[in-house]
């Protein structure tokens, strides 16, 4: 069997597992539909991966799959006999930021000074827009302070290190992205404990000093170990950075199952009120970025980026801020839930975005 066959047979097993999940949903047997749904998912993220226009979609069907098996399997990543699987977030959060360190170099930091007006919109739309919508939201629903104060803290994480590659299926600004994303991160543990104090603070109580300490444990010293890594063996460890991203992706997805089983009582019972709150938060934030990046009289380019950067938010590290707290099943909820809505989204926005640039382009070759 061929890759293009392999690709069929796993886009004709979803769709029959579609069929079954649907036929049991109807007869009120949902409970039993599990295995069917997780199939239906799975198998329909390979049949994506053979599709050009829809490759950028199957991680993020992958982590819906993941998702549903968490739901429905909950004990698979709970513990393994004596050992608690909560305790591989931290470890998790460092590798995959030792994994951005590492993909980093100075060249990145140098477009600092290429476009400072543009980064420093950014980050401000980055630290100021989400969090002050995160808070809103939190005020305007009924959740419990701390399923509250988890919505608050995905509004002040820092630009998520796939942003990039939304921005360049956009075409938009890939080095501005990659610029506003390290240097959100780097301000991250000294901004996210302020803010979520000023925040968070009628919500649930905030050890500001303890916070930073946490962050600078999963951000910082991965980061800088990553660059320096990047530094001393840049070129010569092509097998880690070939394999750094496909880690990368596992840990997110082990992220994801973990805090979606620790919280799965929550989930079930507001799940489809908070999944709501997720996306309204996610959307303005591309909304909102776009038209601050506009009325600060960017162009169109690098409005579309920081409309991109700023309403991608890094879940991973708040589900490791959320398991240094020892909160991971209600402040780590909002984070479990923005990951698939958020790749979701964007993989819409930035293949929308792309469709007008090829119109663009196509209008101005055949004025030519």
């Amino acid at each position: 069997m061929n890759r293009d066959q392999f690709y069929k047979a796993a886009l004709v097993i979803s769709l029959i597992s579609m069929v079954v999940t649907l036929v049991m949903i109807v007869m009120g047997n949902i409970s039993s539909a599990g295995p069917f749904l997780i199939t239906f998912l799975v198998a329909l993220s390979i049949a994506f991966r053979g599709i050009p226009l829809l490759k950028g979609l199957a991680f993020t069907i992958f982590i819906l799959g993941v998702s549903a098996t968490a739901l429905y399997y909950p004990g698979l990543f709970i513990r393994i006999n004596d050992f608690e699987l909560a305790l591989l977030i931290t470890p998790l959060i460092q590798l995959i930021m030792f994994g951005t360190g590492s993909s980093m170099g100075l060249k990145d930091f140098i477009e600092l000074s290429k476009s400072p007006k543009s980064v420093i919109v950014g980050v401000l739309a980055q630290f100021i827009i989400m969090p002050l919508l995160g808070f809103l939201l939190a005020r305007a629903t009924d959740f419990s302070p701390e399923i509250s104060a988890g919505i608050i803290l995905l509004g002040c994480a820092p630009t998520s290190v796939t942003a990039s590659l939304f921005a360049y299926l956009a075409k938009a600004n890939v080095a501005l992205a990659i610029t506003v994303t390290s240097l959100t991160t780097l301000l991250a543990p000294l901004l996210i404990p302020l803010l979520m104090k000023l925040f968070a603070g009628g919500f649930i109580e905030i050890d500001v000093l303890g916070m930073m300490w946490g962050m600078i444990k999963i951000v910082l010293l991965p980061i800088a170990a990553g660059l320096l890594f990047n530094k001393m063996l840049s070129g010569r460890a092509k097998w880690l950075d070939a394999g750094m991203p496909y880690v990368s992706m596992f840990g997110v997805a082990l992220i994801v199952a973990i805090i979606m089983a620790a919280g799965r009582d929550s989930i079930l019972n507001i799940g489809f009120m908070l999944l709501m709150v997720v996306l309204l938060h996610n959307v303005l934030g591309y909304f909102f970025g776009y038209w601050a990046a506009r009325l600060c009289r960017l162009n169109e380019r690098d409005s579309r980026t920081i409309a991109i950067a700023t309403g991608m938010q890094n879940a991973g590290l708040v589900s490791g801020i959320a398991k240094v707290m020892g909160k991971i099943a209600t402040v780590g909820l909002a984070s479990a839930i923005c990951g698939p809505i958020m790749g979701l989204t964007a993989s819409v926005l930035a293949s929308y975005w792309s469709g007008l640039e090829s119109k663009q382009a196509a209008k101005n070759a055949s004025d030519v």
